[in-house]
């Protein structure tokens, strides 16, 4: 089954932050499990734009988003396990999920296509 791992990373607090060698070694040990289906790191934040259509069709494009949060979305794994509990274990190892991150896990959803 196929489940999304979504990667809010959390701010920079001054306490001690994931390597570039973290990210690579999680990836290396993603892919050699043979469960990586695609995954992208983001650019910052400050690059992001939001789009919001009211009831009239009109849109509003902003810079941002800017919500007050302690957390920014900075990538995404999809991987293919067997059950929730494999993937809540992949989660758990993933760099982004210390130091005050979490890692969202949700199942891929499955037309039948």
């Amino acid at each position: 089954m196929k489940y999304l791992l979504l990667i809010n990373a959390g701010t920079d607090d001054g306490g001690p932050q994931c390597g570039v060698e973290d990210w690579m070694t999680y990836d290396k040990e993603v892919r050699e499990a043979g469960i990586f289906v695609s995954g992208e790191s983001l650019a910052d934040l400050v690059t992001a734009t939001t789009v919001r259509v009211g009831r009239d069709g009109g849109r509003l494009v902003t810079d941002g988003p800017f919500a007050e949060s302690r957390e920014v979305l900075g990538g995404f794994y999809v991987i293919d396990v067997p059950d929730l509990d494999a993937a809540l274990d992949w989660a758990a190892r993933c760099p982004g999920a210390r130091e005050g991150g979490a890692v969202v896990v949700r199942p891929v959803a499955d037309f039948g296509g």
